[in-house]
């Protein structure tokens, strides 16, 4: 197969999985969810096994904002390096947030196992790697950091990373806690799993407008039907910028590609997750099916046309540089797509409460790590609603 398409790998893999209505008719619930994508579907699942009457709706079909798009790299390493992190915001909150990254990814395993998902789940190391010499002294820091904190991390000289990969670096950090999955399939197996315990599940349903009251919320929608909720939950992603007062993320446009299937990727390659010290940075995995997926040239949002419209040379300048790390492997583009994401200062998600907004909560897993931080915000918000936050709600908060 030779297709060149700009919609995404796995809504074309997948198929239509599974269908929902749209709401016609009003009603009311515990807690509604705004968002179908992998976010809102672990969402949808933590609180109906807390026994929450949950309703989601999503104004696309399911799964089909960025989830649709994403690599969905199972990684701890958030972007900003761990020892630039705990410069920012202390040892505890940065660590704690690396560990907990690194546990949520063995929390989706058997999450997987238990819903009995086939999204491809597969555990994975991690190579963080040089792309210059010039970045090894820094790279050698971030290993001293993690290694101090207690990540099981070993460093590989350039020759050895060479013999093992094939691939050209400087060094790099080899973590064995990794993983990969589709994360699109995984959202449709999370939100059809919960719908036979009783979640209400409804798509082509926009959100227009919510009325805050003291102790609910009423919440209209594009079919002209009214939700009223104890409490809203967004899990809209980037989206939700437009409707907070303050900036805290900035947009980037970011570009990926997948190849043919081939057969002859090596077992090393095969069981590791890859991303380099450049900026924007390079990452690279390889799916359950035998394919390599790259992704990277990361530029600054501007407007969809725009992101779109580069992205015949963004797929040259990424096959280029595969060629270049990677110079005896032979990848043969099959899909290339685009999309966009978001990008904090301190590469943490914003999960909790808004002043602005009574009894709502947002779970926004920007950057690298949107997956395992919607993992994190499974436990959070409900703790949040009892009255009782855990430490890293004060990392995760608004006006941080």
């Amino acid at each position: 197969m030779d297709i060149r398409s700009n919609e995404p790998f796995w809504l074309v893999k997948n198929g239509l999985l599974h269908t929902y209505p749209s709401l016609r008719d009003h009603l009311s619930c515990d807690i509604l969810i705004v968002g179908s994508g992998i976010t809102g579907a672990l969402m949808a699942h933590s609180f109906i096994e807390k026994g929450f009457d949950t309703v989601l709706i999503d104004k696309r079909e399911i799964a089909n904002g960025s989830s649709s798009a994403t690599t969905s790299m199972l990684q701890y390493e958030i972007d900003v390096p761990l020892y630039e992190l705990i410069e920012m915001i202390g040892a505890q909150g940065a660590v704690g947030s690396y560990k907990a990254c690194r546990d949520s990814i063995d929390r989706l395993q058997q999450l997987v196992k238990e819903i009995g998902s086939p999204c491809g789940f597969e555990q994975k190391d991690s190579l963080y790697f040089a792309s210059r010499s010039k970045d090894v002294k820094w790279l050698k820091k971030e290993f001293e950091a993690r290694k101090l904190a207690g990540f099981e991390v070993q460093w590989l000289e350039k020759k050895e990373i060479k013999a093992k990969y094939g691939l050209l670096a400087e060094g790099g950090i080899l973590s064995t806690d990794g993983g990969s999955v589709d994360a699109f399939c995984l959202a449709h197996d999370l939100l059809h799993y919960n719908a036979k315990k009783g979640l209400r599940v409804f798509d082509k349903t926009e959100l227009k407008k919510v009325r805050y009251d003291k102790d609910k919320v009423l919440a209209e929608t594009s079919t002209g039907a009214v939700i009223t909720a104890g409490k809203i939950v967004y899990c809209t992603g980037y989206e939700a910028q437009s409707m907070l007062p303050e900036k805290i993320v900035a947009l980037k446009s970011t570009y990926a590609m997948v190849s043919e299937k081939n057969n002859a990727l090596s077992p090393s390659i095969s069981n590791t997750l890859f991303w380099n010290t450049d900026a924007p940075y390079l990452y690279m995995r390889t799916t359950s099916d035998g394919r390599l997926l790259v992704g990277g040239e990361d530029e600054n949002f501007r407007n969809a046309l725009r992101r779109d419209a580069l992205l015949g040379r963004k797929k040259d300048k990424l096959v280029k540089t595969v060629k270049k790390f990677l110079p005896e492997l032979s990848f043969i583009e099959d899909f290339c797509w685009c999309g966009t994401f978001g990008e904090t200062k301190d590469g943490l998600p914003y999960i909790g409460a808004h002043p602005k907004f009574p009894n709502s909560y947002f779970v926004l897993g920007f950057g690298g790590n949107g997956i395992t931080f919607s993992v994190i915000g499974m436990d959070i918000i409900p703790e949040m609603i009892k009255g009782s936050p855990g430490l890293l709600s004060h990392y995760f908060r608004f006006g941080r």
